[in-house]
């Protein structure tokens, strides 16, 4: 009797929490949170990443992305009309639109990288009180968006970015010196489908070096700078700085999503500088540096 008592309860826990897992893979209208908004006031939702996708539901709402990670939302004041006056003659009119206090406006749609958040715009005669005009994308109003293949936001390619930053330049993988400019693979992370790159130059001249442009390519061993050879460009999916000059030292992480080539060729990164007589070095990373990565 005992173990079927147990059976039951455990049978009800199962039911409660699969009906509660199926309630939260929805979400109804009458649940999502309520924004007021009025007409003079814009509103700001501001998201903690690059912003993908916008979707205002009615013609009542306008708006744009004055950055990738704000949206900046308003009420449509009026709405135009054409009227035809003569022929070959069409009149625009703007005939102002008028709202009710608690009128409802439309849902907001906001698509990050990896989330989805929902919004109902009320509209509010205005009260100081009650109106915002910057809300932050909170964590419980976001909804995890999952893709066949796992893809790190540009905010958790930054926070790894910034730890790797942060330790001490290790003893060096690879290194090159030329012209007074060394060029130095500090390591090499892997997480998930990403390689992170942690690379270092130095000028040992008294000549600021300015950056032309950082390549990436994948070339056959030792012959790079032949015309006949075969060589594959690849770009980073992020980076940690955009530096365009540096006096004495200058580190940065490169992420790669994850990539393979064959033991004849090298991964061939070229710091060129901005002169007509610059100064160009090359690091060769072989395909082991790689494979023997650190991990998170």
């Amino acid at each position: 009797m005992k173990n079927l008592i147990i059976i039951l309860l455990l049978m009800l826990v199962s039911i409660e929490t699969y009906a509660q897992s199926t309630v939260n893979s929805k979400v109804y209208k009458n649940n999502l949170p309520e924004i007021y908004i009025t007409g003079d006031v814009n509103l700001h939702f501001r998201s903690p990443q690059p912003i993908q996708f916008v979707d205002l539901s009615t013609k009542h709402l306008i708006g744009d992305l004055p950055t990738e990670n704000v949206v900046r939302i308003k009420i449509q004041q009026f709405e135009e009309e054409r009227h035809s006056a003569a022929d070959s003659i069409r009149i625009k009119e703007e005939t102002p639109i008028y709202y009710y206090d608690n009128q409802e406006l439309g849902i907001v749609t906001i698509v990050g990288q990896s989330f989805m958040a929902q919004y109902k715009l009320i509209y509010k005669i205005d009260d100081s009180a009650t109106i915002m005009t910057n809300i932050e994308i909170l964590p419980e109003d976001m909804q995890a968006l999952e893709y066949p293949d796992y893809q790190m936001s540009s905010a958790e390619l930054r926070k790894y970015s910034v730890e790797i930053i942060r330790k001490k330049e290790a003893s060096k993988i690879r290194r090159n010196r030329d012209l007074g400019i060394e060029s130095q693979l500090n390591n090499v992370y892997a997480f998930g489908d990403y390689v992170f790159l942690d690379i270092s130059f130095k000028n040992n001249t008294n000549l600021i070096y300015d950056i032309d442009k950082l390549k990436f390519s994948i070339d056959d061993k030792k012959v790079y700078k032949a015309t006949n050879v075969q060589s594959i460009d690849i770009e980073p999916v992020f980076r940690l700085y955009d530096l365009k000059s540096f006096k004495k030292s200058y580190r940065n992480i490169f992420v790669f999503k994850k990539f393979t080539y064959p033991n004849n060729k090298v991964l061939n990164i070229r710091l060129i500088e901005n002169q007509i007589s610059g100064r160009t070095i090359n690091l060769e990373i072989k395909y082991s540096d790689i494979l023997q990565a650190d991990t998170f």
